[in-house]
């Protein structure tokens, strides 16, 4: 049956991480006017929620959105996918290939209306249509684009005075909030072996080729939210002394040295008077011989765009980069410089067409980097990580706008990653827990805030659509909560969790001579493990390589776990601390069966849940968070003005676009239009 379309250009404005609960708080004290224009002109629930798929995660719930389809029957059901040899380990999982359900844009590029997937993680990459009309940027990851790929030198701080004696650098080093910069003993400092490519392990060729990546999560400091709230990057120091030597050095400048590149490339530079005597410039140089710096920086302006030569495994390539002054002491006796990390300007493989990046960078820039250090160092999260952000959306705005307006796109699916990644180094510092008591609640929740109203000012980018014919849609994978607790060590996304497994006697790990669990199963007695967010294989005899269990037990065992994990307390409070418990054949209720799940689904309990993914789409957290994903129609098609009762599901997106469009529903869809919003009846 064919349909007549309701508008002919529409925009899906993927925000990751928003959080409709949090939203209205800040909309409710004028602090997202964007928002509230899109709401005015526009259709959603009272409450702005939409129920997100289960694992409540980014690439399952970016797939569900795309396809219409439940995890189950897409396939992508976590951050990681199982390994087909080994209970304990996870592969590479944002790959379209894995996607066994039919992605929406396929249909809207083979209708003819030409099509721009933009960042889009979990199933958008290689993409899955031949049609000319279909564009693809990137999603491999969720970070920023041409994260994965392109990285080629990792975040440094510079810090330059003149009892600093010689120039020394040290890889990677984690700094706990308020500590300087100098060094006293790099050796100890730097240990052994460093490996300062931040991104190898999950995005390197031996996750891209299907290897295997075995990661245990046995404690606190193995948890995602830890990890990520350090604050780890290169340091160097530098002797700060009177300018010698230079081809062209202003009058009273004073020099000291920035190493890049691991510690083999020098860059000279100088901290410069102003008329007033005072120092408050540095310029950066290839070498003194230049007649003219890479850069000047200005006190208190982040400077994004800068092209230098960069050197990793012994080739050099032109990168580009953003730097900032940190601090600049007027007399001179003192300077930090942040320095970002590198992204190769040649690398152009994750974009499809590939004459698509010449013409975005061409006309509106590099891609500038992200800034991934912050955590608990409040003065990197202010002054580098949420700056470099500010830069990242206006250029992906611009970036998309160029696009639309100069490249003729119809459709456009996009995602945006601020807030998801502020989410993973700083939500569970809004609140004061005993893991981190040495920080300020209240900071953190200032942070929260800048980082909703940044999303705001992305989402005004786009306002002039509306009055342009087009139907924007916006939405996001899932919420972000701020933990009432440090949650127990199941549900963790990113690999085998053992504490609660092996209390409750499932899982055995290996001794070492004192007695102390390592970090290797012992198969021979474990009958179950928990791995990735919300999985619990059965180690089966016949399917599994080291199986014990005869499967004519695993219905009984099944029951048992399932018993023994409701029955499972918090050592503190005395709560449980699982929500849900399902077996694969029951958890076709929640779309999260079939042979890309465990054996047995479950929940973390509302309180006992991290971020996201070990929890439920409606769980809520402290500071006005949820876990909860957004949804606001505006535009052509769309009723203005209009609040729905309807449960809107992310299954009921996909069917929506197509509705919209005028199209067929993707092959695998699941859900159904939201046709309470539609401005026409259907």
């Amino acid at each position: 049956m064919k349909r007549t379309a309701l508008t002919h250009k529409l925009l899906v404005l993927g925000v990751d991480g928003m959080d409709p609960r949090i939203s209205k708080k800040f909309l409710a004290e004028g602090k997202m006017p964007n928002l509230k224009k899109f709401i005015e002109r526009g259709s959603a629930r009272e409450d702005l929620r939409q129920l997100g798929a289960i694992p409540t995660i980014t690439p399952p719930c970016w797939t569900t959105l795309a396809t219409g389809a439940y995890p189950g029957t897409h396939g992508i059901t976590c951050y990681w996918r199982q390994s087909p040899d080994s209970l304990d380990a996870v592969v590479y999982n944002m790959d379209s290939r894995n996607c066994t359900a039919e992605q929406i844009w396929n249909i809207t590029s083979e209708a003819g209306l030409k099509t721009l997937v933009w960042h889009w993680p979990g199933s958008s990459w290689p993409p899955t249509s031949h049609s000319e009309n279909l564009s693809v940027v990137d999603g491999t990851q969720p970070g920023s684009v041409n994260m994965g790929v392109a990285q080629l030198d990792w975040e440094k701080v510079i810090m330059a005075s003149p009892e600093i004696k010689e120039v020394r650098y040290a890889p990677r080093v984690e700094q706990q909030a308020g500590v300087g910069c100098i060094i006293t003993d790099l050796e100890s400092t730097i240990g052994g072996d460093v490996d300062d490519e931040l991104m190898e392990l999950w995005w390197g060729d031996t996750a891209r080729q299907g290897g295997e990546i075995r990661t245990y999560i046995m404690e606190d400091e193995d948890t995602e939210v830890v990890i990520g709230s350090k604050v780890a990057y290169d340091i160097i120091n530098s002797p700060l002394k009177d300018a010698t030597g230079w081809a062209n050095a202003p009058e009273g400048a004073k020099e000291f040295t920035i190493l890049t590149s691991g510690g083999v490339m020098r860059r000279p530079a100088l901290i410069l008077k102003n008329e007033a005597g005072e120092y408050d410039r540095v310029a950066i140089y290839k070498n003194k011989k230049a007649e003219e710096p890479i850069v000047i920086l200005e006190k208190g302006k982040m400077v994004s765009g800068i092209i230098d030569d960069v050197t990793k495994k012994e080739v050099t390539k032109p990168g580009c980069r953003s730097m900032k002054i940190l601090e600049l002491d007027p007399a001179g006796d003192k300077v930090r410089v942040w320095i970002s990390n590198a992204l190769d300007i040649s690398n152009d493989q994750l974009w499809h067409q590939k004459s698509l990046y010449k013409d975005v960078i061409e006309n509106i820039g590099q891609v500038p980097p992200v800034s991934l250090i912050g955590g608990e160092n409040d003065e990197l999260v202010r002054e580098i990580f949420t700056p470099s952000w500010d830069i990242y959306c206006k250029w992906q705005a611009d970036s998309m706008n160029y696009c639309i307006k100069e490249k003729g796109y119809d459709v456009v699916f996009s995602h945006l990653h601020n807030i998801d990644c502020a989410g993973h180094q700083l939500w569970h510092l809004a609140k004061t827990l005993p893991a981190w008591d040495h920080t300020d609640e209240k900071v953190y929740q200032e942070f929260i805030e800048k980082f909703y109203v940044q999303t705001d000012k992305y989402l005004g980018e786009f306002m002039h659509l509306l009055d342009e014919d087009w139907t924007v849609l916006l939405v996001s994978d899932h919420g972000l909560i701020v933990g009432e607790n440090v949650p127990p060590i199941i549900g963790e996304y990113g690999g085998l969790n053992t504490k609660v497994m092996e209390e409750l006697g499932y899982t055995v790990l290996k001794k070492d001579e004192n007695g102390n669990s390592i970090r290797e199963v012992d198969w021979e007695k474990t009958r179950a493990v928990q791995i990735r967010s919300n999985y619990i294989y059965i180690n089966l005899k016949g399917r599994d390589q080291y199986g014990i269990v005869d499967p004519k037990d695993q219905y009984d065992l099944e029951e048992q776990i399932i018993s023994d994990l409701y029955n499972y307390r918090d050592a503190t409070t005395g709560k449980r601390i699982i929500g849900i418990c399902l077996r694969n054949k029951d958890a076709v209720l929640i779309g999260a069966n079939g042979p890309e799940c465990g054996d047995i689904f479950f929940s973390v309990e509302e309180q006992y849940n991290r971020l996201h993914g070990d929890s439920l789409s409606t769980s809520e957290g402290y500071f006005d968070t949820s876990v909860s994903p957004i949804f606001v129609a505006a535009g052509s098609g769309i009723k203005t003005g209009f609040t729905t009762e309807r449960m809107i599901r992310q299954v009921d997106v996909a069917p929506s676009v197509a509705v919209l469009l005028g199209l067929r529903y993707p092959a695998q869809c699941e859900g159904a239009p939201i046709y309470q919003i539609f401005s026409e009846d259907i």
